[in-house]
């Protein structure tokens, strides 16, 4: 764990980045006594487009008959 304050972190921003992509804990405390740690962020994965399932998905012709089952229910 790297920890180190922030008047001492503001000239080695860029080093503690690469400190905690590679890793490493790194915790910045102020004056005040409170902790901030750099985490590196989850990357997300390629978003799907708009349209890219086309003639993927079939549907049943009768998709939206109604079933045998629910017959006593209607009215």
């Amino acid at each position: 764990m790297h920890e180190l304050a922030l008047k001492d972190a503001e000239s080695r921003l860029a080093e503690l980045v690469a400190e905690a992509a590679n890793g490493e804990q790194v915790v910045i405390t102020r004056d005040d006594g409170t902790a901030f740690q750099i985490v590196p962020m989850l990357e997300s994965g390629p978003r799907p487009k708009y349209g890219s399932a086309r003639g993927l998905v079939e549907m049943a012709d009768d998709f939206d008959a109604p079933l045998e089952d629910f017959k006593a229910y209607e009215p």
